[in-house]
């Protein structure tokens, strides 16, 4: 008995392991999509982006690449409880794992463009708004003075500890089939924009179509969300986002990516 047993933890493990394999592949092609498609468009902060069906593509594209890195261990989480689901010979129908990270992505797309709509109309609203010189970058460093304080909110610690505990969400929120699987990543999703819709926001100011700030950002949510000091990491990324906000306002010379 013992024997099949180890075979078995070994076949789970594998196949977690190429799951997360399949999302980290993604997460590259996704790199590189987008640093061909955002070739010659870092101009600095407020970059305009674009025609909406432009950005929706380069935007959920961008999603897999900062994302799937991080949100790996809640998918593979869900795919081993649904796995052991049907071992179990209860409902859980094979590729309800990919309709949980669609889920996912819907949330962050619909995130997107609530941002989209919201620049487009200021934008249109205060012509100039998002000039470099001088309001924009004044405009820039309190957007991302905001994300530091809201790193410290109840609100983001309440939407961290969800996004960093998969077991627990999952067991707390089955919902079986096709739709439940939708259902959950969606879920899944808005905690994980209620945790990290700030730091999408400084993304915008830093200049959305910067691969350099975008691989900054996706590393701050992976820090917080993946390392085992939850408060360290959190404060960290608060205090990062500090030092930028201040460098753009008093030192945009010395800021990559920002104009004198």
């Amino acid at each position: 008995m013992p024997e099949p047993r180890q075979h078995t933890l070994r076949a789970i493990d594998a196949r977690e392991a190429g799951l997360i394999a399949v999302l980290l592949v993604l997460a590259a092609v996704g790199w590189v999509f987008t640093a061909e498609r955002m070739s010659g468009m870092d101009m600095g902060g407020w970059t305009d982006p674009g025609l909406l069906d432009f950005f929706l593509t380069t935007w959920v594209v961008m999603l897999a690449a900062m994302m799937f890195p991080s949100v790996a261990p809640m998918v593979t989480a869900y795919a081993k409880i649904s796995r052991r689901r049907r071992e179990t010979g209860r409902y859980a129908p094979r590729g309800s794992t990919a309709l949980f990270v669609a889920g996912y992505l819907v949330s962050w797309t619909a995130f997107g463009l609530v941002a989209y709509a919201l620049y487009e109309a200021v934008a249109q609203l205060v012509p100039g708004a998002f000039a470099a010189e001088p309001g924009g970058r004044y405009a820039a460093a309190g957007v991302i003075l905001a994300a530091a304080v809201y790193q410290l909110t109840p609100a983001k610690n309440v939407c961290l500890t969800k996004c960093r505990t998969p077991l627990d969400f999952i067991l707390h929120r089955m919902r079986t089939g096709y739709r439940g699987a939708l259902r959950m990543g969606m879920e899944h999703g808005a905690w994980c924009v209620g945790c990290c819709w700030a730091l999408m926001a400084a993304l915008f100011a830093l200049g959305v179509m910067s691969v350099g700030w975008m691989a900054l950002v996706g590393a701050f949510i992976a820090v917080e969300k993946m390392l085992p000091w939850k408060r360290l990491a959190n404060r960290s990324v608060s205090a990062a986002l500090v030092l930028i906000a201040v460098g753009i306002a008093l030192m945009p010379g010395a800021t990559p990516g920002m104009p004198m």
